[in-house]
């Protein structure tokens, strides 16, 4: 059982929000931000860090974490604002814009390794694989997965060759070929990722011979 915050519950606070992302290694697509309040008896066995779970585990824990959580958010940004301010920069965005946005504030603020700089009036801890130490932190990078994955898969349908429902975006030696064999798309592709502005000059390169 993930129970970081039962100590913090102790000490008086009550809403505790967990941050997370999605998405900071692919060469596409969106990095997804969440931030999750659970209720403070709230105790699910089930919910920990989502890279260590199946797909259908994740899918049923992402509505069930949108039915029972007090106040939660998700964030994508963009790959051109990736590209504009690079991936750190731009997941501490997506995170402090899910907090932000919540229909409750916080009164303790718990991230997976990442200092929001921008919110100085509640208290924060940035912990070192938050997602499993902490079920907020857990239950945020469920939200964040689920919805990237869903936003790959749909992309698998507009651009099928690809096969973005399979690497999900991800650096794969399949990923890396087909990157090399139909260039990357403008919008959705971030180039300041080497694999990407490689490839991009080479399809450039390929036009003025």
């Amino acid at each position: 059982m993930l129970d970081y915050e039962k100590d913090i519950y102790k000490k008086g606070y009550k809403l505790i929000v967990g941050c997370d992302e999605a998405g900071r290694g692919p060469l596409c697509g969106p990095v997804v931000c969440a931030s999750c309040i659970l209720p403070i008896d709230y105790q699910n066995e089930l919910i920990n860090d989502s890279k260590k779970l199946t797909d259908k585990k994740r899918r049923i824990l992402f509505e069930e974490i949108k039915k029972v959580a007090i106040a939660y958010s998700i964030v994508s940004i963009s790959p051109e604002e990736i590209d504009r301010i690079n991936i750190y920069e731009a997941s501490r965005k997506g995170m402090t814009v899910a907090i932000k946005n919540l229909c409750v504030k916080p009164d303790y603020i718990l991230t997976d390794c990442m200092p929001i700089l921008e919110i100085k009036d509640i208290p924060q801890e940035n912990l070192v694989k938050g997602d499993a130490k902490a079920m907020c932190i857990a239950a945020a990078s469920i939200l964040a997965k689920v919805t990237r994955d869903d936003i790959l898969e749909d992309l698998d349908k507009e651009y099928p060759q690809y096969n973005f429902k399979k690497h999900k975006g991800y650096p794969t030696k399949e990923h890396i070929e087909l990157l090399n064999k139909y260039g990357p798309i403008k919008g959705l592709y971030r180039y300041s990722y080497k694999p990407v502005l490689l490839a991009a000059l080479e399809k450039i390169s390929l036009l003025d011979d």
